[in-house]
């Protein structure tokens, strides 16, 4: 792990490093060079050692600042406590952009969507072959069969 751990580790200590790798975590606490008695988080009689640990994913550790023990009768007079300094960014969320909504055109490329725009064209403008006369009008015709076949985007941006 970090190489900064106190004293020899014990079975249960080993098994805190196992878990902490199998889940593709880290023990922040090995990972700060301290003094030994910044390290210890329990201390009795003569005896000192490591019982809390911060975790945290390995790709969050370059987040961390700085893991130390608190030195005093914070919690209980044997505990100490474990404090982890580390930076957050609040990430912005991006908003989705609304844009116009588009006739689906492409589909003209198959072609049963071809023939049912055709037949539907020809049905606007009342069954004749010629063109009208009034191209707004028949331009209207062909967007609004276009719309009612081919259909139209959602309008919003991937």
């Amino acid at each position: 792990m970090g190489g900064y751990g106190l004293k020899e580790r014990n079975v249960e200590g080993q098994m805190v490093v196992n878990f902490a790798n199998k889940m593709e975590m880290a023990v922040v606490n090995m990972y700060c060079k301290k003094k030994e008695d910044h390290r210890m988080t329990y201390k009795s009689g003569g005896r000192c050692t490591q019982v809390y640990y911060v975790l945290c994913r390995r790709c969050n550790l370059k987040e961390i600042g700085d893991c130390k023990v608190l030195a005093g009768d914070s919690v209980a007079k044997q505990h100490r406590m474990v404090v982890c300094r580390m930076l957050l960014e609040a990430k912005k969320k991006r908003r989705r952009v609304r844009t116009e909504r588009r006739i689906r055109w492409w589909k003209l490329k198959e072609k049963d969507s071809s023939v049912r725009f055709r037949e539907e064209v020809r049905q606007g403008l009342d069954g004749g072959e010629e063109v009208l006369d009034d191209w707004a009008t028949t331009a209207e015709v062909m967007r609004e069969a276009a719309r009612k076949v081919l259909g139209v985007t959602s309008g919003i941006e991937r």
